[in-house]
This record gives C-alpha cells, sequence and structure tokens, in this order.
C-alpha cells in the first residue's frame, strides 16, 4: 500500500486529499449552544474533580482552558492521583482541597457549583447520584454504567433532582458532526442511507502498570471494592467494573448511528472474545468484539457493522454512512471527512463549488467549513465561528457546552436519557456474544 495511502479511502485517493475537515457550502445549521453570546455572568464556577486518572485529568486540563471555572477540590482514593491532579492545579494558581473519600467532599465543599465524575464505569452512577442528590450540577464519563439497571438509575435521579447532568459523548458537541448531519438530512448527499459501518482499532497495548514506589495498599484497595492494584489499573478488563470493548470505545461510535438515524436498533449479533490478552489470570472481557446491528428508520431498514479490536490499528476510528447516492466517512480524529457520490447519483448545486477529484470513475467531494458567503459576497461570519469551533478537541467542546447550561440555560448536548439509549445499545450486544444468538430490542428498553 502506498504510504499516504488510507486503507477506508476509496482506492487510489491519498489521505492528504481528503483529510479537510467535513462541511460544504450553505453551513447555516443550529449547533447546542456554540452559537450563544459569551456568559453574562462572570463569577468563578466552583467545580470538584472525582477520579482524576488518566481520563479525569485530560478532562480537567481542558476545563482549565474555560473562563470562569475554578477547581476547589480533588478526590480519588490513590494518593498518587491526588498528588498528580493538585500539582497541575496548582500550577494553574487553583488551590484544591484533596480527599479520599467523595462522601467527604460533599459534606465539607457546600458552596460547589458542579463535579466532574470520571471514574472506573462501575462508580460512575453512584458517585455522580450522590452529587446531584446534593445539589451539585454533574459531567458524568461514558459509559454511564456497567449495568444497564445502574445508567436507569442515574436518569431518575437527574430527573428528581432537577440538576443539570451531561454524559461525556463528547461527538455530540463538535460541529463537524451536526454539519454531518445537516449533510444527510437536507443536503441528501447519501440518499437512502442503507448500511452504516464503523470501527476503534487499537494497536497492541502494553499493560497499565504503575510507580511501584507508590502503590496502595491492600486495605484501602479492599475497602472501595478492587482486589489488588492491577484491578485498579487495568479495571476495563474485569467484568466487575466496565462493560467490555463495546463499551469503552464503541458507545462513542454506536451513539452516533443511533443519532444520525434517529432510532435506537431493533437487533444485534456478535462475535467477541479474550483471544490475545490471556497472560493474566482473572480478566474476563473480550479484546476483541465484531456486532452486526439493525436499525428500523422511517426510510426503511439499515444494517450496520461495528468492530472493536485492541491487536490492531489498522484504519483507526472512523462512522461510515452508506447509501444509493453516496457515502460519508466522518472521524472525530480531526482530519477524516469526505462524501464519495455514486456515479448513477443526480449532481448537486453546492458540488459545483466544491473541490473534485475524479479517481476510478467516481467524485470524492472534499468539503470545507467557512467558505460559505453572505448574499454580499462576504465571508459568513456564522461559518467562520462554526469554522473556529470546529477545531477544537471535542472533549473541551463538550465540557464548554455543560458550563455554558449551567450559566444560560442552554440545552445540554447528551444529557442522561440520551446516554441511557447508548448504554442499552452496547451492554446488550455483550448479551449477543454469549448467547451466540441475535438479540432483539423491545422500543420500551431505551426509555426510563
Amino acid at each position: 500500500m502506498p504510504p499516504n495511502e488510507s486503507p477506508h479511502l476509496p482506492s487510489g485517493l491519498t489521505r492528504r486529499e481528503f483529510v479537510q475537515t467535513t462541511a460544504a457550502a450553505g453551513l447555516m445549521m443550529t449547533i447546542p449552544a456554540l452559537a450563544q453570546e459569551p456568559p453574562k455572568n462572570t463569577d468563578d464556577l466552583k467545580v470538584a474533580i472525582i477520579g482524576p486518572g488518566s481520563q479525569g485529568r485530560l478532562l480537567m486540563t481542558m476545563a482549565l482552558k474555560i473562563p470562569g471555572i475554578r477547581f476547589v477540590a480533588v478526590c480519588d482514593i490513590w494518593p498518587y492521583h491526588q498528588r498528580y491532579a493538585r500539582n497541575i492545579l496548582k500550577k494553574y494558581g487553583h488551590q484544591a482541597a484533596v480527599y479520599t473519600d467523595y462522601r467527604e467532599l460533599l459534606a465539607k465543599e457546600h458552596d460547589l457549583d458542579a463535579v466532574i465524575v470520571a471514574t472506573p464505569d462501575w462508580m460512575h452512577v453512584e458517585h455522580a447520584t450522590a452529587c446531584l442528590k446534593a445539589g451539585k450540577h454533574v459531567y458524568c464519563e461514558k459509559e454511564v454504567s456497567n449495568t444497564i439497571e445502574k445508567a436507569a438509575e442515574l436518569v431518575k435521579v437527574a430527573r428528581q433532582t432537577g440538576k443539570l447532568c451531561q454524559v461525556g459523548h463528547q461527538r455530540r458537541s463538535q460541529p463537524r458532526y451536526w454539519h454531518s448531519l445537516k449533510m444527510i438530512e437536507k443536503d441528501k448527499v447519501c440518499g437512502r442511507i442503507t448500511h452504516v459501518y464503523g470501527q476503534w482499532n487499537r494497536t497492541r497495548a502494553l499493560e497499565r502498570g504503575w510507580p511501584k514506589k507508590h502503590p496502595l495498599d491492600a486495605e484501602t484497595l479492599k475497602r472501595f471494592g478492587y482486589g489488588s492494584m492491577e484491578e485498579l489499573r487495568n479495571w476495563r478488563w474485569y467484568r466487575k467494573y466496565s462493560g467490555g470493548p463495546i463499551a469503552d470505545l464503541g458507545s462513542h461510535q454506536l451513539d452516533i448511528f443511533n443519532w444520525f438515524l434517529k432510532t435506537p436498533p431493533r437487533a444485534v449479533l456478535a462475535s467477541g472474545g479474550l483471544d490475545y490478552y490471556t497472560q493474566v489470570p482473572g480478566r474476563n472481557w473480550y479484546d476483541n468484539i465484531e456486532t452486526v446491528y439493525e436499525w428500523q428508520t422511517a426510510a426503511g431498514v439499515v444494517r450496520g457493522m461495528y468492530q472493536v479490536l485492541n491487536t490492531t490499528s489498522m484504519g483507526g476510528f472512523y462512522e461510515q454512512f452508506m447509501g444509493d447516492e453516496g457515502t460519508l466517512v466522518i472521524s472525530d480524529d480531526g482530519k477524516t471527512g469526505y462524501v464519495v457520490r455514486e456515479v448513477t447519483a443526480k449532481r448537486r448545486e453546492w458540488e459545483d463549488e466544491a473541490d473534485k477529484i475524479e479517481k476510478m470513475g467516481r467524485d470524492a467531494i472534499e468539503l470545507k467549513i467557512g467558505e460559505t458567503l453572505t448574499p454580499e459576497g462576504k465571508k459568513d461570519p456564522k461559518a467562520q465561528k462554526l469554522l473556529e469551533a470546529s477545531k477544537k478537541d471535542s472533549r473541551l467542546l463538550h465540557l464548554e457546552n455543560f458550563f455554558r447550561a449551567i450559566r444560560e440555560g442552554t440545552p445540554l448536548s447528551c444529557p442522561p436519557d440520551v446516554a441511557f439509549e447508548t448504554t442499552v445499545t452496547v451492554l446488550r450486544a455483550n448479551e449477543a456474544v454469549e448467547s451466540g444468538c441475535k438479540v432483539k430490542f423491545k422500543p420500551e428498553e431505551f426509555t426510563v
């Protein structure tokens, strides 16, 4: 394969030719909270983080880029994580109290506005619901839970308390995805969608270790539900703590399929296993899973394949929508985005202004944000604003959406009832693997 050629691009097309962000002439869609004026309330929001591990620290550093956010507390069961997070915050001038137990944090930090919850999946609901009941707004990492029952509990508590809860499906705050949806719905670039495909392939991973000088003692581990440092650090490989790779990675992309197709699936088939990472006794989650979903949309049946592989990075991660007039490919990698038109499809007006590359008898169209002109022939400022937003990390955009909702009452991109639908979608795929049979969904399963 030529060095610049991607395995999921049409034959002969290089990655360089298609690494522009997805957009087209006529970019005038509504994206929650992106087009709002700056907050009128300039008072700092007081924020705590529970679980400043690798993902938690990433969210914390993203939130530090948002004006008016001040971290006042850090909570983690491992002193090493506590010190790490506290030292980062000190560099930004934030003096944060440190806690080991979230209950002590909530008992002492009475004036908190919001809490970021980034603990392992099995603790998300316990931590998030406690914060909601204490009157705090919550940003909760996905997956909501490793059980459907617990995920439903978060939906109920969020409704009961009336506090805001944002779940970390961050693609829902990314303009590139909102514009892709607009292209599918209004521009009809795919025609009738008949199939979808998605994947998240990762290279062989080393063990997630820990500084040998800073282990957590056995008594503390047991107190908080872990059998060893191995379980604490590599919790995603254990069913007690995680929903497996389909929840860890797949929920991001299956959430997009449900969103764009405007319906949850009606059935799933799946195959997977622990075939490669067999060297650590006790691990019991798959290292690979391949699924086939079915959706009943208003236009007809859509079938889709989705996979997570942890032994090869071939193709990376992306989503693909295939229809009788064209195919749209999008990824949260910030680069991948293009449309391939079927040769039999009617040419559209906006294509005349798009970049066209003729290969193998097909048009592959490079689409650019920010080139829309006003009737006066000037650059459209709204399109320019969306262009700048689309360049941000999706996690930062999702946090901005959350904090703007607190300040201004604008809509959340992903409240718990939306995230619950995705939780059911991914966790029941595990049932399909175990049974070796097609699992059929009932519509009522997706509502609480």
